[in-house]
């Protein structure tokens, strides 16, 4: 086996028994990702230079006696996260040429922890998009084939893990943005509970939904980007006090006794039958093993999308006033006045659909519409949540498809109500603030299918032992190498 086929656990046992160095294991990552990243096109910038300064930095570190959880491990960064003196563009023209002064307190920690930084990930403009494909710089394509979409708007950290270009890999998820590329590209991939993990750092597009997580090849590895990011910050008001430790060794207990509920409303209408299949097949490996399953419902479900885009384009329509061409971002070289400069900076600085959302957003905060819309969509929002705590009275965990569909084609999705559609099962999640994992368990078409563990908040111990069980169950999928 390649250096860049083993997953952290094993990568941290050989360099701590001195078998490689964390020079040696970078250098051989970044040869890779410098080879396998000219077809899948994960990476917007790779820091060569600056991660074998920090590879040098951990094997200096060992030998002197350190002990930091993640000492020479190299980990991947998705482009909406501040890197201090590395470009952060959230894949926009509007940030092409934006170098934070600051680390995102989720680098900062990864960097105390001993993590090397090999570089920042593509995604879709700003976080919105389910596909990549609204990236303003490249293509990034599935790892499982080059034809279809990792998914988004995380999809440069899956297919960099999917791919065996890095074995962890950082995203966020406002409504499925870690979930559903992970699902796509058959990755794990983890939204914490909101507030879990601080969002200092992390540019917004709809602050009552982001979510800083991660991805990796299994529950282990989870665990231990997790115990390295998360926990108070001082930086974030909405950060939870307090911090849990995840025990690799701790989540391998099994599944007997654990009350595992189906919403019926995420087996219905439009999800694939294949999709489906394999998770019915995974859920019942499980039952095989002593977990207690049963069919259940949660009837506000299908509401959640349309509120979703209401909340979220009307933060968003908020968060993104402040590129305005003035004091930093895209600046429009031609214009007549003050207001003229804005129109035009934005104008060239936006995506089509960053734009379409500021509409959106604009629109339902506007006066005679506020009442109708975004009031309405907070009130759903609350009925969706009773959903959820009422269901966490009878269940542990709720499981379901990660998205209705395998990866998608390129341009198969022209229409972007129908793109939206690809985020119908974890749209919910975020309105509700609950921690939800992807996890492989099959295949169907050739392509991977993601079952999602739904958790009460701050359980997310729980979904990880659910995953390695997953995992143990279905094995481990990698996509065929070319």
């Amino acid at each position: 086996m390649e250096l860049y086929e083993y997953g952290m656990n094993e990568l941290i046992a050989m360099l701590k028994k001195g078998e490689i160095s964390s020079v040696m294991l970078t250098k051989s990552l970044i040869d890779h990702i410098e080879e396998k990243d000219k077809d899948i096109g994960a990476f917007l910038y790779i820091d060569r230079e600056g991660a074998l300064k920090a590879a040098d930095k951990a094997d200096k570190e060992r030998k002197e006696g350190s002990d930091k959880p993640l000492l020479g491990i190299p980990v991947a960064i998705k482009d909406n996260i501040c890197t201090k003196g590395t470009k952060t563009t959230c894949a926009s023209r509007m940030l092409e040429n934006f170098i934070p002064p600051y680390d995102a307190t989720v680098v900062e920690r990864l960097k105390e922890a001993g993590a090397v930084i090999v570089g920042k990930t593509n995604m879709d403009e700003f976080a919105m998009g389910s596909s990549t494909e609204n990236s303003a710089f490249k293509k990034t394509v599935n790892p499982w084939d080059y034809g279809k979409v990792p998914g988004g708007s995380s999809g440069g950290s899956a297919a960099s893990v999917a791919a065996y270009e890095v074995p962890a890999a950082l995203g966020s998820d406002t409504g499925g943005s870690i979930r559903q590329p992970a699902s796509f590209c058959g990755a794990v991939g983890l939204k914490p509970t909101y507030g879990r993990i601080s969002r200092y750092g992390l540019v917004a597009f709809a602050s009552s939904l982001d979510q800083i997580g991660t991805f990796g090849r299994n529950a282990q590895d989870i665990a231990l980007i997790m115990n390295a990011i998360s926990g108070h910050d001082d930086h974030d008001f909405t950060s939870a006090p307090g911090k849990e430790v995840y025990d690799p060794d701790d989540i391998k207990g099994g599944v007997r006794g654990l009350k595992i509920g189906l919403p019926k409303e995420y087996f219905g209408e439009g999800v694939n039958s294949e999709v489906k299949d394999s998770i019915y097949a995974a859920v019942k490996q499980l039952e095989e093993r002593g977990a207690e399953v049963e069919e259940m419902s949660l009837p506000y479900s299908e509401y959640a999308l349309a509120a979703y885009y209401i909340i979220s384009s009307a933060e968003a329509s908020s968060n993104l006033a402040r590129y305005d061409g003035i004091r930093y971002g895209h600046r429009a070289e031609k214009y007549e006045d003050l207001i003229d400069l804005y129109a035009c900076s934005r104008s060239e600085g936006f995506g089509k659909e960053v734009k379409r959302r500021i509409m959106l957003g604009t629109f339902v905060l506007s006066s005679g519409y506020y009442d109708a819309y975004y009031k309405k969509a907070l009130e759903v929002r609350t009925l969706i949540k009773n959903d959820f705590d009422k269901a966490f009275e009878k269940y542990d965990v709720l499981m379901s498809p990660t998205a209705p569909t395998t990866a998608f084609g390129f341009g198969e999705k022209s229409d972007p109500l129908e793109m939206y559609l690809a985020d119908i099962l974890t749209v919910p999640i975020n309105i509700a603030g609950l921690p939800s994992i992807s996890v492989p368990c099959g295949l169907a078409g050739g392509l991977p299918v993601g079952l999602q563990i739904i958790g009460r908040p701050f359980e997310e111990k729980t979904l990880l032992k659910g995953t390695y069980m997953i995992q143990e169950i279905t094995g481990k999928l990698r996509p065929e190498v070319r």
